[in-house]
């Protein structure tokens, strides 16, 4: 399974993965590999099958045909509790916080540092939430584990989330449209936090349709296009202006025969 340069083996690969409801396909053959530390972003307009493909690698849906991998061994029942014991954490468009409650509490919320007894350790918590925050690049010392989430900025919330997934050992990391509807400065902030993840070591899929925002942060783009992967490319081997124009082909001329991979 070894088939990079420097002999890495992927994280996690799917192999000619298909799923549909009833006559529709909403993701048809896709090969789509993601290594340890890497950052994929996978660009698509709406309709285009990004949804039904992180479901399926987190786990929701299982695929009605191809191969999953983890670590170069192929998954025969693959479904969310599969897809959580092999390190992938989902961070959905909602980001599932309990707004009215504090960082801390959401960071831990279901899995709470116990004693003995079974008490709750606050004072670790609080210590392992700060900890967390800084590294994963909360700068604000207005920000605290006992902040309220409700108070603040939806950035700063993407963060909360992608810090709880942090605490999880995620090794792979998925982020379901994690700009969309922020301010300029609110984007930044959450791009900040994709880098910190990558820093860490996690794997992150960046879900968007933001082409500029998949530019600034992925190693490589993943162009989804009616079910199908009809473009990949390491990004520095294109440009964020060449992305568009290739994205504005695709949906012209329909999706090629064949994948663009470079």
């Amino acid at each position: 399974m070894q088939d990079t340069p420097d002999g890495r083996t992927p994280l996690l690969e799917l192999r000619n993965v298909a799923k549909s409801f009833g006559p529709v396909f909403a993701v048809r053959n896709v090969d789509l590999k993601i290594y340890a530390g890497d950052i994929v972003a996978l660009v698509g307009d709406n309709g285009a099958g990004k949804s039904t493909l992180i479901k399926l690698v987190s786990g929701v849906h299982a695929p009605d045909g191809g191969e999953i991998l983890v670590r170069g061994r192929p998954v025969q029942h693959w479904d969310s509790a599969t897809a959580r014991r092999s390190g992938i954490e989902t961070v959905y468009q909602d980001k599932a916080l309990a707004e009215q409650q504090t960082v801390m509490r959401n960071l831990f919320m279901g899995r709470e540092i116990t004693g003995p007894l079974g008490l709750i350790r606050l004072r670790r918590e609080r210590a392992e939430a700060e900890a967390l925050m800084r590294r994963i690049g909360f700068t604000s010392q207005l920000i605290s584990p006992d902040s309220v989430v409700a108070t603040l900025s939806g950035g700063e919330r993407e963060g909360v989330a992608i810090a709880r997934a942090m605490f999880f050992k995620a090794e792979l990391i998925i982020l379901d449209e994690p700009t969309q509807a922020l301010s300029l400065t609110q984007a930044q902030v959450v791009l900040n936090f994709v880098r910190h993840a990558k820093s860490e070591g996690s794997a992150v899929i960046f879900i968007t349709h933001n082409v500029y925002h998949a530019y600034e942060v992925a190693d490589r783009i993943a162009i989804l296009d009616r079910g199908q992967i009809v473009g990949e490319f390491q990004r520095e081997s294109i440009t964020a202006v060449e992305l568009v124009q290739f994205m504005q082909t695709v949906a012209r001329q329909g999706t090629p025969a064949a994948a663009q991979r470079v």
